[in-house]
This record gives structure tokens, sequence and C-alpha cells, in this order.
């Protein structure tokens, strides 16, 4: 089973990411001690965060794969269609309110 690099980095963004919050926790615990009060995170946090951020970005660019052309006319695309069934179909919805005024015009 072989993990590709940017899994391995979306799990250590995930870490780094749950250590700034219990870094932060902790710290804030501490806070409580030495009856401070709490004005932001320390910096190391702030660094931590974005560190975490920009790998755990990087991992869900990179994870997925590359993106694929749709090409319409085949048969792997086609699209699912509800039947001509009544039950599906709503004309009680919020946009009668919005009524296009129509010239009509009798003919002779």
């Amino acid at each position: 089973m072989g993990c590709s690099v940017g899994f391995v980095m979306g799990l250590a963004g995930v870490l780094i990411l749950s250590h700034a919050a219990y870094s932060t926790s902790q710290y804030r615990g501490l806070l409580k001690i030495t009856e401070d009060e709490f004005s932001g995170p320390p910096f190391s946090v702030v660094v931590e965060l974005i560190v975490g951020l920009v790998l755990c970005m990087w991992a869900a660019l990179t994870v997925p794969g590359n993106f694929l052309s749709i090409h319409p006319h085949s048969d792997e695309n086609r699209m699912v269609s509800l039947p001509d069934n009544l039950d599906f179909m709503i004309f009680n919805h919020r946009g009668k309110v919005f009524v296009p005024e129509i010239d009509m015009k009798l003919k002779h």
C-alpha cells in the first residue's frame, strides 16, 4: 500500500493543526492559572496554523488527481433524467412572485 506524497503532507498538516489547537488550549489554561487576560495565541501557534493550512490546502489540490475533460457525447456522461411524473413538478414556489409581464396582442 503506497501513500502518495500529497496524502502524507495532508496528514502532517492535520497533525500540525491539531497540535496548534492543543497548544492554544494549554496556553489558555496557563493564563487562567496566572490570572492573565487572553489577548491572542502565541506567535509559534500562529506559524503552526499557517504551515498546517498550507500543507492541507496543498494536499487537497494534489491528492484527488488530475482533472479530466468532459466529453458531452460520451456514454459515461449520460445525465440521469427523472420520469415525466407530475409528482416531481413543483409549480407553487417563490418564482411566481416574479411573473414576467408579457404583452399579449390579439391577432385579427
